[in-house]
């Protein structure tokens, strides 16, 4: 199991754990296809060796920042942009659609309908 460097690694879902794993280990893959050491990817992401080798083990207490910078370096950052994406969110949308119909929310503004004007 990866070791984990947070307050309460037996709280952490096995399920966690198995996703961070794989993770790692499509990092690390994507890393020697395109045949970079690590020491050369962890200088280009701004963190040190042993960070990497924890993104690479999956690490759930490696910090975020860690992981983008280092896809970042594999060309593989707006991969991450799809995430928890408002339109990759079905129960989400469901809810939202549920919460509108009986009056609780407001509809969600689309980014076109957004501005800066304070």
């Amino acid at each position: 199991m990866t070791k984990l460097n947070i307050r309460n690694p037996e709280r952490v879902p096995a399920r966690v754990v198995d996703v961070a794993t794989a993770l790692g280990r499509n990092i690390a893959a994507a890393r020697k296809r395109r045949r970079l050491r690590q020491s050369d990817v962890a200088t280009m992401a701004g963190t040190t060796l042993p960070t990497l080798r924890a993104v690479e083990a999956g690490n759930i207490g490696t910090g975020f920042g860690a992981y983008i910078s280092v896809l970042w370096v594999l060309g593989l950052e707006d991969s991450l942009l799809s995430i928890a994406g408002l339109d990759s969110d079905p129960e989400g949308q469901v809810r939202e659609r549920a919460a509108l119909r009986r009056g609780l929310a407001q509809p969600r503004l689309s980014r076109n309908q957004l501005d800066d004007n304070f």
